[in-house]
């Protein structure tokens, strides 16, 4: 028997819950567990490209507050709250700098904003990551992300979540227009050159993870959601490659799926 109420049914595997798993976190089940341990029968070096993709993230964001001036922020697709989270890098740059999380999960919901209440310059938004007007006319949003001032927005190791029909570019385009001139995107998503693995994986979690999961596309198709914006150095790449900081960052690299993106601005 699942728990029942708000949503949650812990026999079901949950991508935000199989990713804490797959970094060392405790917020999973032994559903997230098992979906986890099947993953890496596909892709052995999944905790390598979590990892990466979670540095990257770290990186970025500290690039984008440090040297970009950047003091709001809008993270699609957060996830559960784990060690160095984007609100703590971002304020340790500027405490000023304000964040607004999004997600849908509940228990990414419970446990994320018990661990923002004491942090009045954040927020965490339920709202489906596809539902522009839910999430920018949400009063957090509202409050936090001022419109006339650049905002960078961040879909790390989410757009994979959606199918085809929900268009990840198509949702990027939707959700630039809202943004000002000189507001950043960031990107990463899981990539294969291997079609077996492309297949593999994307089956295996559509398979385990209610209402389609979405797939693991090419690096072609990732490169379109940057079509009218400027891609800022060093392009789009393996994340592992994105301004590294260290060896240990570098030695930490996926083999079977990559996690490709990188830095754009609004024109």
């Amino acid at each position: 028997m699942g728990i029942k109420g708000d949503g949650i049914d812990v026999t079901v595997p949950s991508d935000a819950r199989v990713y804490d798993w797959l970094l060392g976190g405790s917020i999973n089940f032994h559903s997230d567990r098992r979906a986890a341990e099947r993953l890496l029968q596909i892709a052995p070096t999944s905790r390598q490209l979590v990892l990466s993709n979670r540095w990257f993230l770290q990186r970025v964001v500290h690039t984008l507050a440090a040297e970009y001036g950047v003091r709001q922020f809008l993270d699609y697709g957060c996830g559960l709250p784990l060690g160095d989270n984007l609100h703590q890098v971002a304020q340790r740059v500027d405490p000023a700098s304000r964040i607004v999380y999004v997600d849908k999960d509940p228990i990414v919901i419970a446990y994320g904003r018990e661990s923002l209440d004491e942090n009045d310059r954040t927020a965490l938004v339920r709202a489906d990551m596809t539902d522009t007007d839910a999430v920018f006319g949400h009063p957090a949003a509202l409050d936090l992300i001022h419109p006339d001032e650049p905002t960078a927005v961040l879909f790390a190791a989410v757009l994979h979540c959606l199918p085809d029909e929900q268009d990840p570019a198509e949702l990027i385009r939707q959700v630039t227009a809202r943004l000002a001139p000189g507001s950043f995107v960031v990107v990463s998503e899981l990539v294969s050159d291997d079609a077996g693995v492309r297949s593999g994986v994307t089956e295996l979690m559509n398979r385990q993870v209610p209402r389609h999961w979405g797939r693991v596309r090419e690096k072609r198709e990732v490169r379109s959601y940057f079509d009218g914006l400027e891609i800022e150095p060093p392009g789009l790449v393996d994340v592992t490659d994105w301004r590294p900081v260290s060896d240990l960052q570098q030695r930490q690299r996926s083999r079977e799926l990559t996690a490709f993106g990188g830095l754009a601005r609004v024109p």
